[in-house]
């Protein structure tokens, strides 16, 4: 009955969404208006997701059963959101209830749709890893057509699709998924993991690849710290810093300063969202290089954080969704026609050149390729630029083109105008312990 009546309510009361290019002198406004309901707030930020926006500035209220948000975004080349079809996609998705599929956090498997066959996998993270699933999925006659792999804490995880490189679509023969699904987890489980590598099909419905990623990796406990590897250069500065405390057994106050990077808001509300916290109130705000965001959250049960090993377990998964996602490395971009193998191909140019791969994103349009790799030698230290220029020319240097370096880069200068406190915004509602202060980029 519970769940009919608000499925009454919500048609009864529509998401509205008013998207403003008129009040912001550098930003485009979007608000949202709509029923509260537990995971809206995270299907929101993948709507601007899904279309590259980036956030600057956030605020978020979501007390007495009404859900409003406003958010400044703009593009990626810095600038107000003027395309009207990208403005319709919002407008459309945001307002005919941006629901995805079911949360899918009980299980991880492999499943083919009509278009590709979708591949998960974790295990421990070792150099030269993504270039051997490469090399069996070449032997299994499988081509990679998109793919998602992330790294950290000495753990691996992927989402890939492929197809069957003769017929161009899904492989859908049990047998032979069944062969692939035992060649990988051999691959990844190595010589001594002692934690249990996991390859499967992903299992039916939409699962945004990010998020899917994020569970993963948190089911496989990435959050737990280990120690780095022997002449590691590790810079603790980047490391983001996160604080958890209860006020006045109402909320559990969550503030994180980091650098700010695109989808840093995505991936926070996603573990937030997959550890059953709601967020109640919050501000973002983002400088040139950092960002500030400050949460009120309560579990899902309506209770605040009540232990202190509670507390140290929301800070640890905070910190690793913000850290999953940072760009580690040398960012090497490669451009060219697709071919069956050339995954494989360029993978094991890597590995025999001593480079690691922290990070990679693959995709094929047509018959091209856009595939981008965050790369450092297998110590986790920055590429010897020799190094890189013998792989360029012998990949080519108009298809493989080195775009940037995040490893020991010149510190920016301090920020001064991110910190800023919510209290006073709610004083009304509790919170008259808290000073705003408010500063603005």
């Amino acid at each position: 009955m519970d769940d009919e009546y608000a499925k009454l309510i919500r048609r009864m009361n529509p998401p509205r969404v008013v998207i403003d290019n008129n009040t912001c002198e550098d930003a485009t406004v979007i608000q949202v208006d709509s029923v509260n309901k537990h995971g809206i707030l995270l299907q929101v930020i993948q709507v601007l997701n899904d279309v590259n926006l980036v956030i600057k500035k956030a605020y978020i209220s979501s007390d007495g059963g009404w859900f409003m948000d406003v958010f400044n975004v703009i593009d990626c080349d810095g600038k107000k959101i003027r395309d009207k079809e990208v403005i319709d996609y919002i407008q459309q998705r945001l307002e005919t209830d941006a629901s995805f599929a079911p949360s899918l956090r009980s299980s991880v498997g492999v499943m083919p749709t009509e278009e590709h066959t979708s591949i998960e996998f974790t295990g421990t993270d070792r150099p030269g890893l993504f270039s051997e699933v490469c090399a069996v999925l070449a032997d299994l006659h499988c081509n990679v057509v998109n793919a998602e792999i992330w790294t950290h804490n000495d753990r691996a995880a992927a989402v890939v699709h492929v197809t069957d490189h003769s017929t161009g679509y899904a492989i859908k023969d049990p047998k032979r998924l069944s062969t692939i699904k035992e060649l990988l987890f051999n691959v990844l489980r190595g010589y001594d993991d002692f934690r249990k590598a996991k390859t499967s099909l992903s299992p039916p419905g939409i699962m945004n690849r990010e998020r899917r990623l994020h569970q993963i990796m948190f089911d496989d406990r990435d959050y737990e710290r280990v120690e780095k590897a022997v002449g590691r250069v590790e810079d603790k500065s980047s490391r983001p810093q996160v604080t958890v405390l209860n006020i006045e057994k109402d909320y559990t106050v969550i503030t994180m300063r980091s650098k700010d990077r695109p989808k840093l808001l995505f991936d926070i509300v996603c573990t937030l969202t997959d550890m059953q916290y709601v967020v109640f109130h919050g501000m973002v705000n983002t400088g040139r290089t950092e960002a500030y965001q400050e949460f009120y959250i309560r579990h899902v049960d309506g209770l605040p954080i009540s232990s202190e090993a509670e507390r140290e377990r929301v800070i640890q998964c905070l910190e690793a969704a913000i850290e999953r996602r940072a760009s580690e490395g040398l960012e090497l971009e490669l451009c060219t026609e697709d071919r069956v193998g050339l995954l494989s191909d360029i993978t094991r140019i890597f590995r025999e050149n001593s480079l690691s791969i922290k990070r990679a994103e693959i995709s094929t349009i047509g018959r091209k390729v856009k595939d981008t790799f965050y790369v450092t030698d297998v110590t986790g230290n920055p590429v010897d630029p020799k190094i890189i220029d013998s792989i360029c020319r012998q990949i080519g240097h108009t298809k493989l083109q080195v775009k940037r370096s995040t490893i020991l880069a010149p510190k920016p200068p301090k920020e001064t105008t991110t910190g800023f406190f919510l209290g006073n915004f709610f004083k009304a509602r509790t919170f008259q312990t808290f000073k705003l202060i408010r500063s603005y980029s």
